[in-house]
């Protein structure tokens, strides 16, 4: 990581280092191009957010006086997502019912998606949850880390851990957004047609099963 190549302002800490609000516009515009770079095949494009990766380097360079050319090749040495990308699911009842939301192609899921840059397991899970079905929860516990490509169809080119998590329900309803269409409560009996290649029947009863449990023990890949 940068941090451990980190020479100049001896004064400044480690963590006071990563409270500072430019290195977050830094990571901030190093995913943005990386995920640019990734997808797109237009030639301006590409041009455009590798200006954007360059930015950032000159950004973390000028306020750390690393060089460059170290900066590069430790932050921005990536092609696409060489690591698996996370994505968290949210797991919420009541009366032994399943919250799922529906998306506009009509299938639905459990509220959840990509782990974004600089949030974690239990912030993101708390944020997709509220962008998604409008309800602020706690997470209690992780029910699962999942190999997508062992559960989910269809197959992906690049790996994704997928981390079912149990919440508790705080307060909150339903809001319009740009993601989903409505929301509602099921029991395992009657589930709706599934976004499959988010979440399946198998990681539902899992869910079920983890809400039932005295003392669930996680399970993983």
């Amino acid at each position: 990581m940068i941090f451990h190549a980190w020479k100049g302002k001896q004064n400044m800490s480690k963590q006071a280092l990563l409270n500072e609000p430019w290195l977050k516009w830094a990571i901030e515009i190093q995913a943005i191009a990386q995920t640019g770079l990734t997808y797109t095949k237009d030639k301006f494009d590409i041009e455009r957010y590798e200006q954007l990766r360059a930015i950032s380097v000159e950004m973390l360079s000028y306020k750390t006086d690393i060089p460059t050319n170290i900066i590069t090749s430790l932050f921005c040495n990536e092609i696409g997502y060489q690591t698996p990308k996370l994505d968290t699911r949210a797991a919420i009842f009541k009366d032994d019912k399943i919250l799922l939301v529906q998306e506009a192609n009509g299938t639905w899921s459990l509220p959840g998606g990509w782990v974004d840059v600089l949030e974690s397991i239990a912030s993101n899970t708390i944020k997709e949850v509220k962008e998604e079905a409008g309800l602020h929860v706690h997470p209690k516990f992780i029910i699962a880390i999942h190999d997508r490509n062992k559960h989910n169809l269809p197959i992906y080119a690049f790996g994704v851990c997928k981390v079912f998590v149990l919440c508790e329900y705080i307060n909150g309803q339903f809001e319009k957004n740009i993601e989903t269409i409505t929301s509602d409560y099921f029991t395992l009996d009657e589930l709706p047609i599934l976004a499959e290649e988010k979440n399946n029947v198998e990681q539902i009863k899992l869910c079920f099963d983890a809400q039932h449990s005295k003392q669930w023990t996680t399970l993983f890949d």
